[in-house]
């Protein structure tokens, strides 16, 4: 990629203009929200430096991302989701705890061993999660295994995380770096941070550290975010994948396919014909290149198959997707030899021929 000139962001063409479009975007939705409820709740495996576990994913109603309510991720659409106002009362944070308790209940023969909690924004953003409630959910579940929290890295803080690790939880920050590559973080991702911020998180979630119980950091990154070809994204992944698992303390990484979300920059892309999710099989040449690294690599492609999500044919798309939740779990390359469909074909082609000023090359 060229490099511009540090004009081009004077002259208000950089993150000022990707922020005011975002705004404009994101003021189209209307909708409102329970404070109440989670956004989301669920049960899965996940892969951990401790194994597989049963996993609980929380997803709570928080007043939502700060960063993206100045204008926020080109991709991102969960601000879209969250309570207006800017922050949610400690008793309906509780409550969204409470209700996904009953939900494992309901629907798990045991407990869980290992928690996510995520806000779409930042768990340790004391704005979006006060401390009495943070407080309150390590409290809640100081009987499990492992907890996965997510934040930005500005408020990853070893005494916020030690609230966890001293109440004996395995505890995993998920910092949503989605690049190693500072310029495609800015440009493309809009993400204001640099990797020096991810590494200075990495060293304060090793911090939190106690005698007996650890803490890490899980790094999200993002597949194919807009302005880059197939070619540009699959490379800037594995370079990504390799670079974060340099870093100590980084000890799994999770890369997120693009999905077009609602109330999104991707989203007026992708409805002008600008932009493709990226193709299954490049989430499955990722994983594939980088499963010798010494880092738990992971990917969960969300609404796989579908136009607005990451996908190959049609065809093929549910047995590539098989393959990488196999792959997550067991972590054997292999997976991927015993999978394969005629469109690998077409996206050999593009990512041979398509660029970047002119993409998408297929649909």
């Amino acid at each position: 990629m060229s490099k511009p000139s540090p004009e081009v962001y004077e002259q208000g063409k950089g993150m000022d203009a990707h922020n005011k479009v975002m705004r404009e975007v994101r003021s189209r939705n209307d909708a409102s929200h329970d404070p109440r409820e989670p956004t989301r709740v669920w049960l899965d495996e996940d892969n951990t430096p401790d194994g597989v576990y049963q996993s609980l994913t929380i997803i709570l109603n928080t007043g939502g991302c700060r960063w993206a309510r100045a204008g926020g991720c080109t991709m991102c659409g969960y601000v879209a989701e969250s309570v207006e106002g800017g922050s949610v009362a400690h008793e309906d944070l509780m409550a969204q705890i409470q209700h996904c308790l009953d939900h494992e209940a309901e629907n798990a023969d045991e407990q869980s061993g290992l928690i996510k909690i995520y806000t779409s924004g930042s768990f340790l953003d004391e704005r979006e999660v006060g401390a009495e409630t943070r407080e309150a959910i390590a409290e809640t579940f100081a009987d499990r295994d492992r907890i996965v929290v997510e934040s930005l890295p500005d408020f990853v803080d070893r005494e916020k995380v030690r609230d966890f690790t001293g109440r004996g939880i395995a505890t995993d920050v998920a910092v949503g770096l989605e690049t190693a590559t500072d310029r495609v973080r800015h440009d493309c991702v809009n993400k204001y941070f640099d990797f020096a911020d991810f590494e200075d998180a990495c060293e304060e979630a090793l911090a939190a550290e106690t005698d007996s119980t650890e803490a890490g950091v899980k790094a999200y990154l993002l597949m194919k975010p807009p302005f880059l070809s197939e070619s540009e994204a699959v490379e800037d992944m594995k370079r990504s994948v390799r670079k974060c698992a340099g870093v100590e303390g980084c000890h799994t990484v999770s890369m997120n396919p693009t999905n077009v979300q609602n109330y999104t920059m991707v989203e007026e892309l992708y409805h002008g014909g600008g932009y493709r999710p990226p193709w299954l099989w490049s989430v499955c040449e990722v994983l594939e290149d980088t499963a010798d690294e010494d880092v738990i690599v992971v990917s969960d492609p969300v609404g796989h198959g579908s136009d607005r999500g990451p996908h190959n044919c049609g065809d093929c798309d549910d047995r590539a997707q098989r393959a990488i939740k196999d792959f997550d779990l067991r972590q054997d390359p292999d997976v991927f030899e015993q999978v394969s469909c005629e469109c690998e074909a077409t996206w050999e082609a593009v990512m041979e021929r398509e660029k970047s000023y002119s993409l998408p090359l297929a649909r």
